[in-house]
Parts: structure tokens; C-alpha cells; sequence
């Protein structure tokens, strides 16, 4: 396999031991600096130049794009995408998960525990935000600070207003996220390798710190996590469009909440505390999936005209709900059911023995025009109600009112 590590920093650990894993095993490995490339659409098929040379052919890229070159790191990425060199990073995994609003957004529409967050621009909508989240004390995060700059703990309202105000004041985008206060200090970082969590470490703040970032001084151990969290990792992960992730989790009463996903964690806490070589594992798995590469489906089956891919939620009173796939005349209709999710449980091709349930979700692929027929209506948000301040009069003969029902009566005799 012939590889590239995008990096800017070839010094640096975890791109050191990249680089040495792939060379340990045979394979050929260089490191390309990311802004010398130059992207090529002047021919008809999608090329890169580097340091203003053709670029020879790869089999795979390993990028560790950093947050100050997010676009033009994506862009690239892209590129390697388009000449259909593997990685395991996508550019739209590196745009999920470089904005932590856009992050929230994807997760929360999903069976992923994140804490309570709110995003307001206008000053008069920031008491409010704060309010919804649970109260001070608040995390305010910027929206693409990394090693936790741009992460303030606001132990009260005026602190948190103030705080806001100035970074609005600099043209920043802030988050305000509950505080999760029974894991102060502490976070979980699990990696992500593929389709399963080759490590975990819990890191641990120093002193009154309370962000755990080993950059920030924190203290790192090797746990082993239970089902729930690796599940939570994983899928985490894999909403990202990330096949190699750092998935950050908080310890709460209410079980992992996940915080980030970077799609280009560092080695060096993780190798250390759990003592194994996590640059090998990464270079296995790439090495796998350049000899047998994942297709990326809905791109793949969708060139034909009036066929697509769409995943098909089976209502309460659909009439497959009890039916076996075999009995559902799905193939009649000319769709083929590639998975079958229920609950967090995803069954990959099921035979058509399997019976139907209501709540079930099914990934198909057959004609678009069939499958429009299935999708139920959509759900509409109820209204919340808006209370409105009772006027001055109101509010007095409501007052009247409560007296008359509760005071006790005059004492007789």
C-alpha cells in the first residue's frame, strides 16, 4: 500500500508513528505537507498537483487536518475523494465534526445522549438560552476552539452574560451547554477504529481545572468501557461519517453524554495510557479497506433513473407490522431491504424470515416512486403554548379568587 499522511507537523508524534507503523509493515508511507497541494480541474478527470508537480498515485491518505486550515484541508480531502483514494476521514466527516454546533445537531437526532445546548446570537435571547439549558453554572464553548481553548465554565447568570457579550463583541460564535456537574473534571475519551473501540482512557483534570485535555495538564488511565458507552462511541462516530475518531464522552447519572467527535485525535494520550499500538491498528484497518474498500451506497445505487436509496420507518399502524420480509411484498413492489434497525440493533441483509415491527427502520434500495407510497405522513411539532402576562386588574381578581377558595372561615360563636 502506498500512503500519505497529510500533515503539516511530520514531527509530531502521532504522525511519526503513522508514518513508522506503515513503514513496520511493509507499506509506503510519506508525509505530504497539506497547503502544498494544488487541486486540478483543468483536465477531465479530477487530479492535485504538489509542491507545483503532478502527484503520483496513492492507495490511501491519512489526513490530520488542522482546525486552522479546516477548508482548505477539506478541500483537498475532497479532491482524494473524487480519484478515488481511500480514507478513512472524509470531508464531510471533517465539516460534522470540526463545527461542535453542526456536531449537536447531527447527534441529537439520534439515540446519542448530549448535553443540554442552546445557540443564541441576539443579547435579549441569551437569558432565555441559559434558562432552557438548566441555569448557571454553563459551559460556553466556541464553536470551533480545539485542546480546550474557547471552553469557560460561567459559575453564574452575570458571569455567563458577560462572558457571551464579550465574545459575541469579537465576532464568536458560542455554544451554552448545561454543566454536568457529577463528572467535573473527568471525561472519557474512547477511540474509534472502523466499527469498534480499540481503546479508551478516562482523562482527569489537575487542580481546580476543570477541562481534562491532556494539553491542559490532565492525567490520563485506561478503562474499559461497558457496552452502553462503546455502542454510543461507535455510533457516534459512524453519524459523523468518521471511520478513525476521538469520541469525548462525560460520565453522568444518566449514562455517556457525548461531548465531541474529532475526526483527528492524537496518539499520544491513548498509546500511553493503554499501551497499545493504536497507529498499528489504524494502519491495519486502512490497509483492509484499500484491498476491500466500503462503497459508498447511496452514491452508488442512485444512478439509475428513478431508483434510489431511502430509509423507510414502519409505523404503528402500517400494514407490514407483523408480516415477515417474505410476506411483505416488498420485493413485489421492487424494493430490497439491504438493513433492518430496531432500537440500536441494526440487522445487515435479513432474511426474509424476519417479522416486522412496528418502530422498525429499513434501509432500501428499489424504485423511489414504490417507496414514496411507504413513508408515513409527517409528524408535525405541536405548538407551545405562548403565556402571556396577565394585565394589572387580572392578575388583582385572580388574587381574589385564590383568597375566597383558601382562607379558612371566620372562626364562629
Amino acid at each position: 500500500m502506498k500512503l500519505a499522511i497529510l500533515s503539516r507537523a511530520p514531527s509530531s508524534y502521532s504522525t511519526r508513528r503513522l508514518k513508522t507503523a506503515a513503514q513496520e509493515r511493509g507499506h509506503t508511507a510519506r508525509v505530504l505537507n497539506t497547503l502544498r497541494f494544488a487541486i486540478d480541474l483543468s483536465s477531465d478527470e479530477p487530479d492535485l498537483q504538489y509542491r507545483g508537480k503532478p502527484l503520483s498515485d496513492y492507495d490511501a491518505i491519512l489526513p490530520r487536518i488542522g482546525a486552522s486550515i479546516t477548508f482548505f484541508g477539506m478541500a483537498v480531502v475532497r479532491q482524494f475523494e473524487q480519484m478515488d483514494v481511500y480514507t478513512p476521514t472524509t470531508a464531510a466527516g471533517i465539516a460534522n465534526s470540526r463545527d461542535k454546533l453542526r456536531s449537536i445537531q447531527i447527534l441529537s437526532r439520534h439515540d446519542i445522549g448530549i448535553p443540554a445546548t442552546t445557540f443564541a446570537r441576539d443579547r435579549a435571547d441569551v437569558l432565555p438560552a441559559i434558562e432552557r439549558v438548566g441555569g448557571a453554572p454553563v459551559v460556553i464553548k466556541l464553536l470551533e476552539g480545539t485542546q480546550g481553548i474557547g471552553v469557560i465554565l460561567a459559575p453564574d447568570t452575570k458571569v455567563a452574560e458577560a462572558v457571551i457579550e464579550t465574545l459575541q463583541s469579537t465576532k464568536q460564535n458560542v455554544l451554552i451547554q448545561r454543566f454536568v456537574a457529577e463528572s467535573k473534571g473527568r471525561d472519557i475519551r474512547a477511540f474509534v477504529i472502523g466499527d469498534r473501540v480499540v481503546a479508551a482512557m478516562r482523562r482527569t483534570a489537575r487542580g481546580e481545572e476543570f477541562r481534562s485535555n491532556v494539553h491542559r495538564g490532565g492525567t490520563t488511565e485506561a478503562v474499559e468501557l461497558d457496552e452502553e458507552y462503546q455502542r454510543v462511541a461507535v455510533q457516534s462516530a459512524q453519524i459523523m461519517g468518521l471511520k478513525v475518531a476521538g469520541v469525548d464522552m462525560l460520565e453522568s447519572d444518566h449514562g455517556p453524554m457525548v461531548m465531541e467527535v474529532n475526526s483527528s485525535p492524537g496518539l499520544e494520550g491513548i498509546e500511553a495510557a493503554s499501551e497499545l499500538d493504536i497507529a498499528g491498528a489504524i494502519i491495519d484497518y486502512v490497509a483492509n479497506q484499500v484491498a476491500f474498500p466500503e462503497l459508498d451506497v447511496r452514491q452508488r445505487l442512485t444512478v439509475s433513473t428513478g431508483y434510489g436509496v431511502a430509509e423507510l420507518q414502519i409505523g404503528d399502524s402500517s400494514d407490514l407490522v407483523g408480516r415477515t420480509l417474505a410476506t411483505s411484498r416488498l420485493r413485489e413492489r421492487d424494493i430490497t431491504v439491504l438493513t433492518l434497525t430496531r432500537g440500536t440493533r441494526v440487522v445487515p441483509n435479513p432474511k426474509g424470515s424476519r417479522e416486522l415491527e412496528a418502530g422498525d427502520r429499513m434501509l432500501c434500495f428499489g424504485r423511489l416512486e414504490a417507496m414514496r407510497d411507504l413513508v408515513p405522513a409527517r409528524r408535525r411539532r405541536r405548538a407551545r403554548p405562548v403565556l402571556e402576562p396577565l394585565p394589572p386588574e387580572a392578575g388583582e381578581a385572580l388574587a381574589a379568587t385564590h383568597d375566597e377558595v383558601v382562607s379558612p372561615p371566620p372562626p364562629t360563636g
